[in-house]
């Protein structure tokens, strides 16, 4: 078992005292406990040590219940396992797991999780369980607190409780017996005050994560189920949450959508109630100032396209059902109602994927828009509470009237309207104490405003740090003293997460506010969600993308105040943390709310930091391309002829002398060389194909029976009767990947004037597309051509097309398959789902086995080029899951898209990964 790892290093420090939140706390010390008796033993040394302890997992809270100056605990690396009980009616997961990754393993039964967060690709179940998180359709019915079978609890005193034992409650009375009868007292003195089950009644009928989940002392009846829902919503201030198992829910496969426009607020609230009587599973509500943020964004609809907002709302309505007759049935009537209502203007309700994600992107792009626009330095605040339906439209106004009064005007409204729950979205500059009396001045009036409606202060986000003050207000003096109690009889020390949930501070709220300076314009856009944090392939090994933007910002302020002793240490540091271990692959990308490639800054700050002379040895090499590859690929295969000690204690050497970021570590798992490229002519072709050069680098898997993907490809040309010609000079042409992930821009800017215009010459200007057989080269000359034009380049003309997608699209009709495997496990690559490549790849994994599997762990390898031979321990961390799950599934032929990405693996997994069209070509021979 892995033990538990400690750092003060203040990269580590500082790079968790950011996370969703605008709350900014520096930890002394950061553990990463690998099991429950390390939490134990944490909570045995916070007590001697008179310190106190906050846990941290997906860092995707809101509220500022993540953050502590004290001990943190990180629980995102180590408890991730998840296990599916009764096919897919229960799963038990760990506190580190995503909701994502849940549902990703609940799919293939028809299940998934209630609780259905915004923030699933990152948020976790301790923090889902922690928060009582629900979402978009899982109401009040099935989130957590509903939804919830059992937990493995470990309480501050060390004690460990599985809850879902039968003896559960006899062993906490015999453990813990003054909890035991303190939750009985508490119990009884709640059930026997009428005005305090009158209250609870009141604000649990709406979604409420306002203070403690004092409606378990009405709804259950045992110590232990009391204790069980206590922990529900109470943000790591009672105990450690180490695995949970849930009632699952259907994922239904068929829905409709609709986004119906009305001429007002007013009217969006009116239709309402008869919309809700319809039984949709969603119901979104826009107002004018979300509207029109939507006329901004690049998915927009014609409807809202050309509507002139004035004082406009929509609502976004989805139905839901097993049954695709059912849904057209809900839908139908749906939209016969709202065009009895008062609406401007209603979109059909739709069951076209394609139009259902673009009528979504416009609701979830809201936030998008504004955060990613908001002035650099100031911070995104994205707040909510939730407040009768039959209130909404007055606290919409009204909060529109703070907004106006206090000069918020990059605000907008939106949220789950069936709910009664409004989101609602703010930037602030938390550097000008006129800025936070203003914000100071605004929460006080929002603050009666909800109260007065009968609403709660926080429906979603958990209390946290930003309305512990508050608490006592919303539930009064007798509620808020249970809770204080609650607290005493869990965590009598008081070492958990203090100042979260309750705090007698009246401006607690207003404390440790985090300040955005101004750094780089690739990042400033950053909210530090974490989204991002899942998809990095460094995430277990140094930092995440979040982590490497926040020690930028953590560096600017350091020199900002002269601190140069801590400036110094986070620069040193950086090198190999920030820069040397991060894959530039994009992937975080893909989840960023806002948009941002942290790979573009990396790729920047090693050009800075590029020595003159290694700038010119890669430009050199870019003059020499041709010579370049033939000289490695003869180097690989010398290598492979000598006992593999020798290369590779030749490889150490030379690292040690010009560093681990420059030469690569050679190992016996390396192939020899591959095999040159070379010019072919073709009467009339049907596309270019331009083989990479890294099949000339490195031979194919089994080189001895493998010919590798370049032969692979044209013999299914051939046998496809389909004509490609394979440029002259190829030996010098590359996508310019290895110089711009590096940062060479010179060699790159040599390479890219070589490349595209003879690219442009072998297309026929462009006639023709042309195919590369590396998913990560058809990416690298898509980015070559996109710069190229942007630079005033004449290359709009130039198709880049990858192996992959031209085999779906022109070969694969005329190919017949002899006889199918019965099981292939697939790896995409990075690049392969920027490409939008996933879907062929599967395709044609599905024309030549039966059973194709790609695994739920499934990630970028971080093999990156040669970046997984420079840092192997890279590759070794991203892959650790991925490869588990792969060695315990029987598959016939693994196989992916991209030989460094199938070198990576076949290291990771010990199992031999080759291109899907090496496979394809395989599985033809005979019949075509």
């Amino acid at each position: 078992m892995t033990a538990m790892t400690t750092s003060t290093r203040s990269i580590d420090r500082r790079a968790m005292a950011h996370d969703a939140s605008h709350y900014y706390l520096v930890p002394q010390v950061v553990h990463r406990p690998a099991s429950i008796t390390d939490i134990a033993d944490l909570f045995r040394s916070v007590r001697a040590g008179e310190q106190t302890l906050t846990f941290r997992s997906g860092g995707t809270s809101l509220s500022g219940q993540g953050v502590t100056d004290s001990v943190l605990a990180d629980t995102r690396s180590a408890f991730r396992q998840i296990t599916i009980l009764d096919d897919g009616a229960r799963v038990r997961a760990q506190p580190g797991a995503t909701v994502r990754q849940v549902n990703q393993r609940l799919a293939r039964f028809g299940r998934k999780l209630g609780p259905d967060p915004a923030s699933e690709v990152a948020c976790t179940i301790g923090g889902v369980v922690a928060n009582n998180s629900s979402g978009m359709a899982c109401g009040t019915h099935q989130n957590s607190y509903r939804t919830l079978e059992s937990l493995i609890v470990v309480l501050p005193s060390g004690t460990i409780i599985d809850t879902s034992r039968s003896d559960a409650d006899e062993f906490l009375r015999a453990h813990e017996p003054e909890l035991y009868t303190g939750l009985i007292r508490l119990r009884d003195r709640v059930r026997n005050n009428p005005d305090s089950v009158r209250r609870i009644a009141e604000l649990f009928a709406l979604k409420n994560t306002m203070g403690y989940g004092v409606n378990a002392l009405v709804d259950f009846d045992t110590p232990v189920d009391i204790l069980v829902h206590l922990m529900i919503g109470s943000e790591g201030t009672l105990g450690f949450i180490a695995e949970a198992t849930f009632r699952t829910v259907p994922a239904y496969p068929h829905a409709a959508t609709a986004l119906a426009l009305f001429p007002s607020l007013d009217a969006a609230t009116a239709a309402l109630p008869a919309i809700v009587a319809e039984g949709p599973a969603t119901i979104e509500l826009m107002d004018a100032v979300s509207l029109r943020v939507a006329q901004t964004l690049p998915q927009r609809t014609a409807g809202i396209d050309a509507l002139a907002v004035d004082g406009h709302a929509a609502l976004l309505i989805e139905h839901q059902s097993e049954s695709r007759d059912e849904v057209a049935d809900r839908a139908a009537q749906t939209a016969a109602l709202l065009r009895s209502l008062t609406v401007n203007a209603s979109h059909q309700f739709t069951t076209d994927a394609a139009v259902r994600q673009q009528l979504w992107s416009i609701r979830k792009g809201l936030y998008t828009t504004v955060a990613g626009s908001r002035p650099s330095g100031t911070t995104a605040l994205l707040e909510d509470v939730a407040v009768p339906v039959e209130g909404l439209l007055s606290t919409c106004a009204s909060l529109t009237g703070l907004f106006n009064r206090y000069q918020y005007e990059d605000r907008v409204i939106f949220g789950h309207a069936k709910d009664g729950n409004i989101h609602f979205m703010l930037n602030e500059r938390f550097d000008d104490p006129r800025s936070v009396d203003r914000y100071r001045a605004f929460t006080d009036d929002m603050v009666e405003l909800i109260l007065q409606n009968r609403g709660t202060l926080k429906a979603e986000h958990g209390t946290g740090r930003i309305m512990a003050s508050f608490v006592r207000r919303q539930y009064g003096d007798e509620l808020y003293a249970v809770m204080r109690e609650i607290k005493n009889l869990c965590d009598p020390d008081g070492v958990l997460n203090p100042g979260v949930v309750l705090s007698e501070d009246d401006d607690a709220y207003l404390r440790d506010l985090k300040v955005s300076p101004t750094v780089d314009a690739e990042v400033d856009r950053c909210v530090e969600c974490g989204y991002c944090e899942p998809a990095c392939p460094s995430k277990d090994l140094t930092l995440t993308p979040r982590g490497r933007i926040a020690i930028r910002r953590e560096m600017a302020a350091a020199d900002a105040r002269g601190d140069e002793a801590l400036l110094k240490e986070l620069r040193r540091d950086y090198v190999y943390d920030g820069v040397n271990t991060c894959a530039v692959d994009g992937m975080c990308q893909t989840a960023c709310p806002v948009g941002i490639n942290t790979g573009d800054l990396v790729r920047r700050l090693r050009a800075e930091t590029d020595s003159a002379i290694q700038d010119r040895a890669w430009s050199a090499a870019a003059q020499h391309w041709g010579g370049v590859t033939r000289a490695g690929a003869a180097a690989l295969s010398v290598a492979a002829a000598l006992p593999a000690a020798l290369p590779r204690a030749a490889t150490i050497a030379a690292r040690a002398v010009m560093g681990s970021d420059t030469v690569p570590l050679y190992d016996a798992e390396l192939p020899s060389g591959g095999i040159p490229r070379k010019a072919l002519a073709a009467e009339n072709p049907v596309a270019v194909y331009m083989p990479s050069c890294i099949g000339t680098m490195f031979a194919p898997q089994d080189a001895g029976s493998g010919i590798g993907v370049m032969d692979a490809f044209l013999r299914l040309c051939e046998r496809a009767n389909v004509a490609v010609r394979v440029p002259d000079g190829i030996g010098a042409l590359c996508c310019g990947t290895p110089w711009k992930s590096k940062g060479h821009t010179r060699g790159y800017d040599v390479m890219r004037e070589r490349v595209l215009p003879a690219l442009l010459a072998a297309s026929d200007d462009g006639v023709l597309p042309i195919v590369c057989d590396a998913a990560s080269c058809t990416e690298g000359l898509e980015t070559m051509r996109a710069q190229a034009i942007a630079a005033g380049g004449d290359y709009v003309r130039l198709r880049f097309v990858d192996s992959v997608q031209f085999a779906a699209e022109h070969l694969v009709d005329n190919l017949t398959v002899a006889e199918k495997m019965s099981s292939l496990t697939l790896h995409p690559t990075c690049s392969s789902t920027h490409l939008g490549l996933n879907d062929d790849l599967s395709a044609i994994g599905g024309m030549i086995a039966d059973d194709v599997a790609v695994p739920a762990s499934w990630g970028c390898c971080g093999f990156a080029g040669d970046r997984g031979m420079l840092h192997p321990e890279l590759t070794a961390s991203a892959t650790a899951l991925q490869a588990a799950e792969v060695r315990d599934r029987s598959a016939d032929a693994h196989a992916s898209l991209n030989r460094s990405c199938e070198m990576g693996m076949s290291r990771a997994t010990g199992k031999p990964y080759r291109h899907i069209l090496e496979l394809l070509e395989e599985a033809t021979r005979t019949g075509g």
